[in-house]
């Protein structure tokens, strides 16, 4: 019998605020254990960041994009990322 794959899930979350000259980008990671982090630090590009987590095994699986105009600019980046689970789960 074949061993079922099973997988874990994380969001990297970027966030642009502001207008022209006078905005924020940052970048919030949702782990799989429900923490979240702030690692703005690690990178200014959302490349950089999808490049740093795919060197830890994770891989992109879809992004979504919100925009909202009324009250200057936020811009919201959603990047939902999977891994293998080094184990699986014994639930038998």
């Amino acid at each position: 019998m074949m061993a079922m794959v099973t997988w874990e899930y994380a969001l990297l979350v970027r966030r642009y605020q502001g207008q022209g000259r006078n905005f924020h980008v940052s970048f919030i990671w949702y782990a799989p254990d429900g923490t979240r982090r702030d690692v703005t630090a690690y990178g200014d590009t959302a490349i950089a960041h999808l490049n740093r987590v795919g060197r830890e095994g994770w891989e992109l699986v879809s992004a979504a994009e919100d925009v909202n105009n009324v009250q200057g600019s936020t811009e919201v980046h959603r990047y939902h990322l999977k891994r293998p689970l080094a184990e699986a789960p014994s639930g038998r």
